[in-house]
């Protein structure tokens, strides 16, 4: 799912996010989304660099529950998840901010 935008029916509820195992990032935007557009290549590398770790893009808008249950207000939102819990959230990071949001990941992996 890495990079592709998900439709409604394609996205997973709160409780399948919930338990899920091992590293995810979710990556919350809009395709028309400029500052989405502008992290895409930063957080590409930082995905590749770190293959151990789960990538799903999520569509947002008014009323899409996911978004909601995460308190998605701005995009790109980038909530970094091990084993179903939230260890960060980003809310329209810089590169930099997405690196930390890595590592904090990876040191909640330890």
């Amino acid at each position: 799912m890495d990079g592709a935008w998900e439709n409604a029916a394609g996205e997973p509820s709160r409780e399948e996010i919930n338990r899920s195992t091992g590293l995810l990032v979710l990556e919350f935007g809009a395709s028309w989304c400029g500052h989405c557009a502008a992290l895409r290549p930063h957080l590409s590398r930082l995905l590749r660099q770190n293959p151990e770790v789960k990538h799903l893009v999520i569509e947002d808008g008014k009323g899409r529950p996911l978004g909601r249950s995460f308190q998605v207000k701005l995009w790109p939102t980038l909530v970094f998840l091990a084993n179903g819990e939230v260890v960060h959230r980003a809310v329209r990071p810089s590169p930099e901010e997405a690196r930390a949001g890595f590592e904090v990941l990876a040191r909640a992996a330890s």
